[in-house]
């Protein structure tokens, strides 16, 4: 299904008025590199759906649009969020970096914190990780000053999840399996924070785990 052509007409309506943070395409028909990105663009529309508006506009029967937006060349993506551009980039980008620059501006679940976030919660000594992976998991690498809490656990041990020095921020090793837990536990009242990207988001952000000695 190919994603949703916006002229002149409705680029008001479809992009500037939308509640949804939109990443606008700008190709054209002749374009090789539109074609090449265009599984990619339908991949992450798919992966966004509800989140994110993903749209193209053809320069040759839209000039004025490109035009206004200082388009030179194609494809050229365009994020904008309330109605403004607020990041852009030319060329065939891959889906990542895309995604990238939605990321700010996509709903994020209820107590989601991003690695950088927990860092300076860390450092300030306002949290405590939670490690949820399995106790010898555990045991060979952790987030700094992390607890082991394994998920299967975790619903029996709520008292002592409350009881610890600062606020707890659960994780795992991806941040599938926490984003669940917490949904789960603040469907039961019980609202608690968790990792994004889990162990593997920690690294990939540039921040070292602790090992035993």
């Amino acid at each position: 299904m190919p994603l949703p052509t916006v002229t002149e007409r409705n680029f008001e309506q479809e992009v500037l008025l939308s509640e949804e943070p939109v990443l606008v395409e700008f190709g054209a028909e002749w374009c090789g590199p539109c074609k090449t990105m265009a599984p990619e663009l339908q991949a992450l529309a798919d992966e966004l759906k509800g989140k994110a508006k993903i749209v193209m506009v053809d320069i040759d029967r839209s000039p004025m649009i490109g035009r206004q937006l200082g388009v030179q060349s194609v494809p050229t993506f365009v994020v904008f969020h309330q109605g403004r551009p607020v990041g852009g980039k030319v060329g065939a980008v891959p889906r990542r970096e895309l995604r990238e620059m939605l990321d700010p501006f996509l709903p994020r679940a209820e107590g989601a914190l991003k690695p950088e976030e927990l860092a300076q919660l860390l450092k300030a000594g306002r949290v405590v990780p939670v490690d949820t992976r399995e106790a010898p998991v555990f045991a060979r690498a952790h987030l700094p000053g992390a607890v082991s809490m394994p998920a299967a656990e975790i619903e029996t041990r709520l008292a002592e999840l409350h009881m610890l020095a600062a606020t707890p921020v659960i994780y795992c090793r991806s941040g599938d399996q926490t984003k669940e837990l917490a949904a789960k536990l603040a469907e039961q009242g019980v609202p608690v924070a968790f990792l994004e990207g889990g162990v593997l988001g920690w690294e990939a952000a540039g921040f070292t785990l602790q090992r035993p000695d």
